[in-house]
C-alpha cells in the first residue's frame, strides 16, 4: 500500500511503495518516536490518508529580511495512561520557559482532580514538568476520555494564556489564540500533516494502535468514540500533543483478544474516513 508523505508549505514529497523490507524500517521508525513498550511482532496493518492542511500563523519573531532570530520551542503535552497503574501521568514541555505551573495545577483541581505528585527534570530538550493526577472523588486514575481531553485542553489553554508566543504552534492557538492568522492570503502559511495509522499485534491479549494526525480540540474524545463504536476496547494508551501534531498510542482488544486482520482493516478504514478532510476547492466547479 502506498504511503503518503508530509507536505510542508505546499510541497509534497513523492509517494513510494512499501516493500516488505521497507515495512520493517517504517515500523521501527514509527515506534522509535515513542517510549519503549512490550516489543510488538511484525505489523498487521498500515494505512495512510491524505494530508490535512492546518493554518499556521507566521512566527512573530520573523524579522524583515525573513530570517528568524528568535525560535519558539515546540510545546508538548503528553497524557500517559501506561506508566503508572494508579495515576494518570501528564508531562508538559515548552523548552526552558515554563515555571512551576501553579496556575495549571489549580485549573486541574477545578476539574475535580488531585495532583498527588509533581516533579521537574531538565535535559537537552528543556524543562519537563510532570504531574501524577487522580480523580478527587475516587482517588484513582482518570479513565473518562472526555475528562482526559478536558485536562489536555486546560493545559494548552493555560500555555497559550501565559506563553502567547507559542499559540501559533498549537492547533487551538493557531485558530483561537492571540496570534491566530488573519484571513488568507495575508501572513499565512499552510502546513500539511499527513495521517498515518499503524496497527500491530502486541502479545496474546491485545493489539497496539499507533496514530499520527493533525491536532484539533476534541480529537482524543472522538478517537475513543470511533474505536468503541465498533466494539473495540481501549485498554490503555498515551496521547501526545507536539505542536500542531497529535500522536496517539492505544492498546486495544476485541473480547480480550488481539484484533483480527479483518477487524484491523475495519478500524483503520474507520479512522481514515473520520480523519480525512474534504477539499471543496478540488471538487467544486
Amino acid at each position: 500500500m502506498a504511503e503518503m508523505a508530509v507536505a510542508v508549505a505546499g510541497t509534497l514529497r513523492p509517494c513510494t511503495g512499501v516493500s516488505p523490507a521497507a515495512a520493517g524500517s517504517r515500523r521501527a521508525a514509527v515506534l522509535a518516536r515513542w517510549r519503549p513498550l512490550v516489543p510488538a511482532p511484525p505489523a498487521k496493518l498500515r494505512l495512510s490518508s491524505p494530508a490535512i492542511r492546518v493554518p499556521r500563523a507566521a512566527s512573530p519573531a520573523a524579522v524583515e529580511d525573513g530570517s528568524n532570530t528568535y525560535t519558539v520551542p515546540i510545546p508538548k503535552v503528553i497524557i500517559d495512561q501506561d506508566s503508572d497503574p494508579d495515576a494518570t501521568i501528564v508531562e508538559v514541555t515548552l523548552g526552558d520557559r515554563l515555571g512551576d505551573l501553579l496556575d495549571t495545577m489549580n485549573a486541574l483541581k477545578g476539574l475535580g482532580l488531585n495532583v498527588v505528585k509533581a516533579s521537574v527534570c531538565l535535559d537537552a530538550a528543556g524543562k519537563h514538568n510532570k504531574f501524577s493526577i487522580t480523580k478527587s472523588s475516587t482517588g484513582r486514575k482518570i479513565d473518562d476520555p472526555e475528562l482526559l481531553e478536558a485536562i489536555r485542553l486546560t493545559i494548552i489553554n493555560n500555555m497559550i494564556q501565559y506563553h502567547p508566543e507559542a499559540s501559533s504552534q498549537l492547533a487551538m492557538g493557531a485558530t483561537f489564540g492571540p496570534e491566530a492568522p488573519p484571513p488568507p492570503p495575508l501572513n499565512r502559511v499552510d502546513v500539511d500533516i499527513a495521517t498515518h495509522i499503524d496497527i500491530y499485534d502486541d502479545g496474546p491479549e491485545r493489539s497496539l494502535l499507533v496514530l499520527e494526525t493533525a491536532d484539533r480540540p476534541g480529537l482524543l474524545v472522538d478517537l475513543v468514540k470511533i474505536i468503541s463504536g465498533i466494539n473495540i476496547t481501549v485498554q490503555s494508551g498515551e496521547f501526545d500533543t507536539e505542536g500542531l501534531l497529535a500522536k496517539a498510542k492505544f492498546h486495544v482488544s476485541y473480547r480480550g483478544r488481539p484484533l483480527t486482520k479483518a477487524l484491523q482493516q475495519v478500524l483503520g478504514n474507520s479512522l481514515c474516513y473520520f480523519l480525512r478532510r474534504p477539499t471543496t476547492e478540488d471538487d467544486s466547479y
